[in-house]
């Protein structure tokens, strides 16, 4: 049985999920309307990945017989200066993410729930392979910002992202 406080804290993680799954939807529509559909595709990909994570602690506080607790997803951003704009935003979102579910692992170790802190460590290992990503993506960009073409290549790579 999940304590009030990780019950809590586990719903306002399944927001911060739902939150992420918009907002890189929301970078997906920005990538489309500039034609730069591989960066929407890979963004539309990360949006449901989101979206699982989101799911994923949703079953996890079923299954310790807790309720879960929707809340209103903000508005995310719409628009941006440029593509590289967007990987900043990208990164910094996943390091909040990170620093987010380091506080629920360290919330879990508090309360003494073993079974809560070895479930989130699958999204601790998760958030090192996205920042990673997110970090490679960013760096690219940046060397190949004032190349038109290195930017159309870069932008049919991504294209090739298979959902995990």
């Amino acid at each position: 049985m999940l304590n009030a406080k990780l019950e809590k804290a586990l719903n306002k993680q399944i927001n911060e999920e739902l939150y992420a799954s918009y907002l890189y939807l929301s970078m997906s529509a920005f990538f489309e309307s500039k034609n730069l559909s591989g960066f929407a595709h890979w963004m539309k990909l990360q949006s449901q990945e989101e979206y699982g994570h989101a799911m994923k602690i949703y079953d996890y506080v079923f299954l310790k017989g807790g309720q879960v607790e929707l809340f209103a997803i903000p508005e995310p951003k719409k628009e941006w200066n440029s593509t590289l704009n967007v990987m900043e935003d990208t990164l910094a979102h996943e390091q909040k993410v990170t620093k987010l579910i380091n506080d629920l692992v360290d919330l879990a170790s508090a309360e003494k729930d073993h079974a809560t802190a070895s479930f989130l460590n699958w999204f601790v290992d998760e958030q090192v392979e996205e920042e990673d990503n997110a970090t490679k993506i960013l760096e690219t960009v940046k060397m190949v910002s004032e190349s038109k073409n290195a930017t159309y290549m870069l932008d049919r790579e991504l294209s090739k992202r298979t959902a995990d």
